[in-house]
């Protein structure tokens, strides 16, 4: 009997203790915390895949832990970027004016011309301008739009401006690139830097100080400008048939970055070409008749082009002739 009831204790005894040491089971709140470490485990080492039957396998990706950095890029890095470039340089334009005020011809215009640009050169240079202006202000409406255009016309107007620019920002990315091609072949012979360039920084290129240092058909800046076009608007369009034509070529992060390089060199371009339309139209007398008519007063070349000029004179004695 005493060795049946020993037997009992130390029964009870192991009983009680593997009660003390076993967990006690989760409840619903302690699991679904689990689960979200887990969760949180799981993002920190990459991106969450689902298994699909479709035959487009991106649609499998569920969670892209580099998406979240790519948001936050589009809606506050590229906005404080685009916001400070646009508005800063027409800051500096605007400065520029009123300081400097419009870049006259010395003495008034002479009264002869001389032709500066040909019919196919102002045509692809009006086609990628139109292009390029047609671009920008769509480009900016998907980075800005939402939080300027959209409180100003209401949602149903902003549907309709968005959706009809975006049509328009793909469709005449072609004829833009186009244009950079034909850009390219009619211009790069004259627009190969050379010493005379540093001179012409080195003064100002006439806007600063005085005198009007020696240029060839198109001076230093031009060159700049040329070069951001050309350089700047093809890797512009490059990216940009990534995004148009999505994972044709590149994946998740291909995309990403495509668009990262596509909105960063557009606002930096926008900029650019605010200045380079600012000299070309109120910035300086007689700037505009070059990609208007395509004749130019005498004055005002061998003021900006004096070598250009020399050279043009030399090859027939009706070089200029009179309006």
């Amino acid at each position: 009997m005493r060795a049946l009831l020993l037997a009992l204790l130390l029964a009870c005894a192991g009983l009680t203790a593997q009660a003390q040491t076993a967990p006690a089971p989760l409840s619903d709140r302690d699991q679904s915390s689990a689960e979200e470490l887990e969760l949180q485990r799981t993002l920190q080492g990459g991106r969450i895949e689902g298994r699909i039957t479709i035959p487009n396998q991106q649609a499998a990706t569920l969670i892209q832990p580099a998406g979240r950095e790519w948001r936050a890029f589009h809606n506050r890095t590229l906005a404080w970027v685009g916001g400070v470039a646009v508005v800063g340089m027409l800051a500096l334009l605007a400065i520029f004016f009123f300081s400097r005020g419009r870049i006259r011809i010395e003495g008034g215009p002479s009264g002869q011309t001389i032709q500066r640009f040909n019919i196919l050169e102002r045509a692809n240079h009006w086609m990628v301008a139109s292009c390029f202006i047609i671009l920008g202000l769509s480009g900016l409406n998907l980075t800005f739009g939402r939080h300027l255009l959209l409180p100003m016309v209401g949602p149903e107007a902003f549907t309709a401006v968005s959706q009809w620019g975006k049509y328009a920002h793909n469709f005449l990315s072609f004829p833009f690139a186009l244009g950079l091609v034909v850009m390219f072949l009619l211009w790069v012979r004259d627009n190969i830097p050379n010493r005379r360039d540093i001179t012409w920084f080195k003064m100002g290129g006439g806007f600063i100080g005085k005198g009007h240092p020696a240029a060839e058909r198109f001076n230093a800046g031009q060159k700049v400008v040329f070069w951001i076009t050309i350089l700047g608007g093809g890797a512009v369009a490059a990216s940009g048939y990534f995004l148009i034509f999505p994972f044709a070529a590149t994946d998740i992060a291909g995309m990403q970055l495509s668009h990262i390089v596509h909105s960063l060199l557009a606002v930096l371009m926008i900029a650019a070409m605010l200045a380079h339309i600012y000299i070309g139209s109120l910035g300086m007398e007689g700037a505009i008749d070059a990609m208007s008519s395509g004749q130019v007063d005498v004055k005002w070349a061998k003021e900006h082009h004096s070598l250009w000029v020399e050279e043009e004179m030399g090859k027939t004695p009706a070089g200029a002739k009179h309006v």
